[in-house]
Order: C-alpha cells, then structure tokens, then sequence
C-alpha cells in the first residue's frame, strides 16, 4: 500500500474519537437518541479542527445498518463505503468548484429520487461560503423544504460570507480551537503508536505552533518524523518552524517587566539573527502577556490558563513584577504593534520599538491615578494653611523714597496736603513696628496693588493667582491673605515655601520687613476690586545730591492745557525661567514624567 499521512491515518471515525468538541458530538449524538435529526447543518470553526470529520461522522451514525444510532459497527459495509468515500448516497462536494447555479440545479434534480440502498441521501457540501449569490438563491427552496430522505451538511470556515437566508435554514454548530493540552496529549498517544520518542518540550512547541489545529499539528509531526526519525526534540522542532524557544520567551517577558532595554533588544537581536519568525515571535509574547494578566486576576486559577509546568513557575514569578494596569497597557502596546506588523518594512524595528513602548508602558500613570495624585496634593497643601515664617530681605537703609514735584500754577487748584517725609542728615536703621493694624481698606488696599504688581515683575506666574485675591489684614507684621469659595482651590497651588519668601521680600521693599505671609479662605468685601489700580506704581526716586532748585520739574496741567492722557504702565515682562521653576510645575513634570518642549507666554 502507498503511505498514509498521519493526518488520514489517525482521522477520527467516530463520535468518541472527536478531541476538543464534545459541545458538537454530544449535541449530536443527543439528537440521534431522540429522533430529533433535521433537514440541515451547519459545521464553522477554524481549519483543522474537525469539520468535515463530524460530518462523515454524522453520516455514519445515520445510514449505518440499523440506523440512525451513534454506536454503529466499524466493520458494516456502508459505513466502510463512508470511509472509503464511495458510498453512492453520501455525496461530498467542494463549494469551491462546484459554485455555479447549474450545478446547483444539477443538485435538485437529483435529489429527488430516493436513496439506492441507505436511509437518507446525504449531501456534505465543504467550503460552502464560496457559492455564489445566485447559486446560494437557488439552493433557498430546496434547503427550506428538501424531501424526507434527503439531508444536507455544509462545513465552512468563514460563516460571515453564508447568506443570512441560508444561515437561518439551518442548525449551526461552531468548532472551537483545540486546547494545546489535548494536543499534546494526541500527538503523543500518536508518536508512541508510530514508535516515535518526543521530548514533552517539543510536543508543546508543536501545539503552540498548530494554533488549535488538530490537522496543521499531525502534519507537522509527520514531517519532524521524515527529518528527525524516531527520536525528536525541542530544537528540532524550533529551527524547523521559526519558533522561539519558551525560555527565550520568558527571558524577554522579563526584560520587559524588569525595565532592562538593552536585555530585551540584545534578546531580539539574538532570535532575528537566528532566523526566528519576528511574527510569530509577538503572538507568543502577546499570549505570554495574556497569560500573566489572567493569572494575576483570577489569582493563579490554572484552569484559564493552557501553560506547560515550566510556564506556571515564570507566571507566578513575573506576575509580581507589575501591576494589572501595567500588564493591560503592555498588551495594548502588543496588540497594536500585531495589527501593523503585516504591513511594516522592517518587522524587526517595529518589534525593537515595540518594546521600548512596553517598557514605557510598564512605568507609565494613568490619567485617573494622577488627578488622584493631583487632588491628594492640593488636599494635603489645603490643610497646611498655617503660617509659615520666611526669611526676608533685609529693610532698606533709608526709609521710603519721597516724590518731588514742581511747583503749581495759579490757575490749577491747591493740591490736598500731603505729609512730605524729611531727609535725615544720616541713614539710619529702620525697625519695623512690632504691632501695625492696617483694616481691608484704604491703605491696605493700595499697598496690596502695590505688592501685586511689584510681584508681577518677578513672577508673572505667583501674580496670577493674586489677581484672584484679596488682603484681610496686616496686623503684627503677618499680611492675611484670602481667596474667595470660587478661588478656594488656589489656595493649594500658591501656599509654598517659595511664594512666602517672595511676598516677604517684595513687602520688606516697601517698608515692611520682616513680615510673614497667611493665606486663608474668606469672603471679599462687596466693594472689593480684584483689579490693581491703573495709575502706575510710583519709582524710588534717589535723593538729590545737589540743591533743590535743580530738579527738574514735570509740566502740570493748566485751564488753557489739557491734561495728557495718562501712560499705561508696561506690560509685565514674561519670564521663562520663573515658569519652568515654578513648584506647581516642577511637581507636575515629576508626576507626568515629562519635559517641557516650549514656553510661549
């Protein structure tokens, strides 16, 4: 006799031989024992899980001598005549050849007459989504209301193309990949009736390699078998297909979880050299992925995982290396780079970016565990309003500056009196007074725009958030600064150490040292202005080293000159460096992991 395949060889020839699709054969079998058999079905799945083997079966199990029953005699001549594919009532027909409307019409002609020596005419049509439309809309009446001896059985790997009108007109019955672990226990029940020795090593790399198709792993051991003879091992099998070894899988899974850029690239570098397939590659490593996060979820529930012994101890080493987030974000990474890997130039340097972004990945926040992060700071910098004592410039040896003006004329009316602060002969040292009340109003008002603006000149930013703001008081050197409930949130981004010591320093500038800042939450009185004033904050003038009469004065509006229209003062320079020192911002770098590319004011 010429030579079988294993793939025919070991083919299933009843319903118990069937591996992985006892959801089918029992179904199946049920509905013979109950004399429930319809007119139609409908056998989809993935290739080489048992399609067309469930259906001969099926065909069996209902012309068998003494049918329809499940437990039929191998040695019967019509089931032999199945077997061999001569019997003259079991009809196979490839859907791919045979998908015109004539042979279709050829098809209910014959039909029609009765079977030559069996109980039902079967017709098992393969690959039936390869009819046409016009010949699938012939087959439609016949299909609905076909004779009482005839029976049809399609098989089909893609069910999506089967008109929605046929799908309907029969039971359909959906084959499921094949667990690896029965594959390897399959192929090793094989092998030893082949006289075979395999490592258990390589049995698993053939089943993972198979993808859970009985069939492509039968062939492929047929193969090994022609290269390899009787004894076969894990390298064989591995230089053979492309397929990476799984320890070099979880060596690289590894260097993923553990940070290590140049392990992983070194690895990659090492399986493309070794003319390893760079796609099935990240099907493993995805799958691996897959794997940790499952275990970690369901706390190292094995029976949702298909791992060999050696994968069990790496899942439970690797799965406390990161958190289920991290292992989610790294199969996004994976599964994206799976999706554009058919159509990369170069796989391997989308693979050696891919695991860099697994990398960054692993490390990476969420948005909702930084605003977390976010709103655990403000909360914290909210509760600690209390005052915190700054260290202050040191006061000016001379006391405040003293404007100058020139004389009036006649005609412009008399200037209310102001007190004019005379130049002692000697500097001397100003203390600050231990006790000054200064109310919500008036004097504390222009001094707060005062300290606003002089404020803004160092930090536009710090000034920002004044402009929002309001004095309470200024009572024993200690400025109580409030924000209004709409601004209340401020209060954790401008109560730092930093902003403390530059309201100090500007307030010791205008008078008044050693002064310590507050900020509070209150209400603003209803006739508060946030707005500073518009008139320009008057400049130091030094005074005069020469006599009095050679200042020069400013020209003063009179009846017949109008008065000019007041200068707006300049705008506030933007400073660059005063926004990327900023606390705010350095803390949120440091949470986001990120740089600043560019500053625009």
């Amino acid at each position: 006799m010429s030579y079988q395949v294993i793939a025919r060889k070991y083919r299933p020839q009843r319903f118990a031989d069937v591996v992985g699709q006892e959801h089918v054969t029992q179904t199946l079998a049920n509905a013979i024992a109950q004399k429930r058999i319809a007119h139609a079905y409908l056998f989809c799945g993935p290739r080489g899980t048992g399609k067309t083997t469930v259906a001969r079966i099926f065909a069996k199990c209902l012309n068998c001598t003494g049918g329809p029953k499940v437990d039929f005699d191998d040695n019967d001549t019509r089931v032999q005549e199945i077997t061999d594919g001569r019997a003259l009532d079991v009809l196979e027909i490839d859907g791919a050849s045979n998908n015109g409307v004539e042979q279709v019409r050829e098809l209910r002609e014959t039909c029609k007459y009765a079977p030559a020596n069996s109980h039902f005419k079967i017709y098992i049509i393969d690959e039936v989504h390869m009819l046409s439309t016009a010949a699938f809309n012939a087959l439609l009446k016949t299909l609905e209301e076909p004779p009482a001896h005839v029976k049809f059985m399609f098989a089909t790997t893609d069910p999506e193309k089967v008109l929605p009108t046929i799908l309907s007109r029969c039971q359909r019955f959906d084959l499921r990949r094949i667990p690896s672990a029965l594959i390897v226990q399959h192929l090793a029940e094989i092998a030893g009736k082949e006289n075979v020795t395999i490592d258990a090593a390589a049995l698993h790399a053939i089943a993972r390699g198979a993808d859970g198709g009985m069939r492509d792993a039968e062939s492929t051991l047929d193969q090994l078998i022609s290269f390899c003879g009787d004894k076969i091992e894990e390298p064989d099998v591995l230089s053979m297909f492309g397929l990476a070894a799984q320890n070099q899988i979880l060596k690289l899974s590894h260097a993923v979880l553990a940070g290590d850029i140049s392990g992983a690239l070194t690895q990659l570098d090492e399986l493309a050299r070794g003319g390893k397939d760079l796609g099935r590659l990240l099907g493993d490593l995805l799958n691996h992925f897959r794997n940790l996060l499952i275990y970690q979820v369901s706390k190292g529930d094995l029976n949702l995982l298909e791992a060999s012994e050696a994968e069990v101890a790496a899942l439970k080493e690797q799965s406390a290396l990161a958190s289920t987030d991290a292992f989610t974000r790294i199969l996004e990474v994976l599964a994206d780079a799976e999706l554009r890997l058919r159509d990369a130039a170069s796989k391997k340097i989308l693979l050696e970016v891919t695991l860099l972004r697994a990398i960054e990945a692993r490390s990476a926040l969420s948005l909702d565990a930084v605003l977390k992060q976010l709103n655990q700071l403000r909360g914290q910098s909210s509760s600690g309003t209390g005052i915190l004592p700054v260290q202050s410039a040191p006061a000016p040896a001379t006391p405040r500056p003293v404007s100058f003006s020139a004389p009036q004329t006649a005609a412009s009316p008399p200037p209310a009196p102001k007190p004019v602060a005379s130049v002692p002969a000697a500097p001397a040292p100003v203390v600050a007074p231990t006790a000054v009340v200064i109310p919500a109003s008036g004097d504390l008002s222009e001094l707060w725009h005062q300290l606003v603006e002089a404020v803004g000149r160092a930090s536009t930013f710090t000034r920002s958030y004044l402009l929002n703001a309001h004095p309470v008081s200024f009572e024993n050197s200690i400025l109580v600064i409030g924000f209004d409930q709409e601004f209340a949130d401020y209060l954790g981004l401008v109560d730092n150490a930093r902003n403390h010591a530059l309201l100090a320093t500007k307030l010791a500038e205008l008078g008044h040292a050693n002064a310590m800042i507050k900020f509070v939450k209150a209400e603003a009185p209803t006739n508060w202005n946030h707005k500073p004033a518009a008139a320009p904050i008057p400049t130091p003038v030094a005074p005069p080293a020469v006599a009095p009469a050679t200042v020069t004065a400013k020209p003063v509006a009179t009846a017949a000159a109008p008065v000019a229209a007041e200068k707006k003062p300049a705008p506030v320079a933007f400073n660059k460096d005063d926004f990327k020192n900023d606390p705010l911002i350095k803390k949120a770098l440091e949470i986001f992991k990120g740089t600043i590319v560019e500053v625009r004011s």
